[in-house]
This record gives structure tokens, sequence and C-alpha cells, in this order.
């Protein structure tokens, strides 16, 4: 399944203090959700049980704790090493209270990883089967490649600079909007300055069943967060959170992906966002983020990068 991992080590250490400290990790909240739903699930197994099926799930942690081995706590990660795709992270430590001191200074950490890993596959299937027409139409307009999921079926592409395409799911639909602007300073890549472009452009462009309704971003509720990440080893702007139609009772998270393209001096922004009061959210934006990730500029490479966990 998705976003499981099967965590390997001694049932006292798991029990007790070490293993509250790896499920506060692994089940902390997806960022950016309007409820709390948790990044990973977890199954166990002591060292003496892993094996048959356990063994072939493809998120594995394995923890060991030897102070005759370790001085420090390491992390390392192996790939395919009992089935394809699979990826498997080893944390050696020399005893318990290093483990727990190292959890609590790299928050989230084995969490980022997983979701990192998941996204990844969840980006690499998507490059391989999409939907062509909406895909070469958003290439066509903007002249850049973004992979739109098979499951879209609505496009609109009123306006020179703003594309939108939808599942028009009748329970937990997903969208996706692609917009440019001129690229004038660094400024730009500000969370003011990203929401404030937003809803001036999503304000136009993406109107409400009711009149003078439209999208905006909610910033009484919960505040969006920005922060500065690495897509096709170029900058990138990422911002979090949650929208609303105003004069409507319409909202959910939302992610978008803010970008230069130098060719063109502009930016490029990608938005994914979901509509699912009525159920988890976590899977449909994981589903939509990944998307994001096909992005390429013009004369960017198109291979996937690794992804790599850092201590």
């Amino acid at each position: 399944m998705m976003f499981e991992v099967v965590v390997v080590m001694n049932q006292d250490d798991w029990e007790g203090d070490i293993g509250d400290a790896i499920r506060k990790d692994l089940l902390s909240d997806v960022p950016g959700l309007p409820q709390s739903e948790p990044t990973m699930k977890i199954m166990y197994s002591s060292p003496g049980q892993f094996d048959g099926m356990l063994t072939y799930v493809r998120n594995i942690l394995r923890v060991t704790i030897d102070p005759k081995l370790y001085t420090k706590v390491s992390l390392h990660t192996q790939k395919d090493v009992w089935a394809n795709g699979q990826v498997v992270v080893r944390m050696n430590a020399p005893d318990g209270s290093s483990i727990i001191e190292y959890m609590g200074v790299h928050e989230r950490i084995l969490a980022d990883y997983y979701t990192a890993i998941e996204r990844r596959r969840l980006t690499a299937q998507l490059e391989k089967k999409y939907h062509q027409p909406l895909t070469r139409k958003i290439e066509d307009k903007f002249g850049v490649t973004l992979k739109v999921p098979t499951t879209f079926s609505a496009c609109k592409e009123d306006g020179e600079n703003f594309f939108w395409a939808s599942d028009n799911a009748a329970s937990g639909r997903t969208d996706m909007v692609v917009y440019t602007f001129p690229y004038e300073s660094e400024e730009t890549f500000t969370r003011n300055y990203l929401v404030d472009k937003r809803d001036s452009v999503l304000g136009v462009n993406m109107p409400g069943s009711f009149p003078h309704s439209c999208m905006t971003t909610e910033t009484a509720y919960a505040e969006p967060s920005y922060k500065a990440i690495t897509v096709n080893g170029k900058y990138c702007g990422e911002l979090r959170g949650l929208w609303k139609m105003k004069g409507d009772m319409m909202g959910g998270p939302f992610v978008s992906h803010a970008r230069v393209d130098e060719v063109n001096n502009r930016i490029v922004v990608v938005e994914g966002f979901v509509y699912a009061p009525e159920t988890d959210k976590k899977n449909y934006i994981r589903r939509i983020e990944a998307a994001l990730y096909t992005l390429h500029l013009p004369g960017e490479d198109t291979e996937l990068p690794e992804v790599e966990i850092l201590p």
C-alpha cells in the first residue's frame, strides 16, 4: 500500500520511549490539511518475525541498537533488497537515548523521506501514463511539459496565461491550474507575494456558483506555509495551505509550485487543489502534488532525481 512502512526492531524498544519517538515522526500530520491525518501507516515486526510477505513491503525501517558496533546514530538506505522498487532505511545507534535525541533534533526526517519516496513513485508512474490531449494543450499554450493525470476529463483555457483542468469527480474532486506572469524580482518568492498573486489570478479565473463568489486563499483559519524546495535541480517556491470559495461553502487543501522560466523570463505556477468534504484528503493531495513534479521548463532535463535522506 501507498505510504505504509514496516518497522523492524526489538519489541521492548518498540514498546518504550524509542518506539514512541519513531511513531511520533512517522505518524506526524500531513502538512497543509484542514484536519489531522497521519503521514504513514505503520506495521511492526520483531527481527525474528520479519519474513514472508513482510519482506516485500516497499517501505521498510530496520532499527539496530548495538554499542559494540556503533558510536552515533546513522541512517543508510538500500534499494531493491527483497523486491523491485523497495527502499529500506537502516537506523543504527549505540543506545536508545541517542535515537530519542536524534529524532528530537531531526523532526520528520523519516516521514519526509518516505513521503518523497512515495511521491517519486507516483511521479514516475505519471511520466509514463498521462492524459495526452490535456498535456498537449498545456504544452501548446505555455511551452512547458506538465503531465495531467488520466482521471482528468475537463479543462478551461480562458485567458492568455491561465489553464484549468479537473477530474470532476463526484467524491474527492481534484483540480489543477497553470498560470504565468513576468519575473520582475526575487521578492516574488515570498509567501505574501505568491498568496496575493494567487488570489488575484484565481479570483478572476475561478468564479463560484453564486454571484460575486470566487476562489481565494484561507488566511484567517490557517495561514498558508511557504518554503524553498528544489525541483529538477532548480529553485522552487512551494506554497501550501487551504483554499475557500468566497461567498460559498466550498474549501479544501492546495499546494502550488512557483518556478522561474529563465528562457522566457517569467514565473510558471502549477497548483493542485482538492475538494473532498466527506473524507480524508491526504491521498488526493499527494497524487496531485506528484503531478506538479512532472513540470519541465524549457531546456530542463526530464530525468527524475533520486531522493536522498539527510542526517
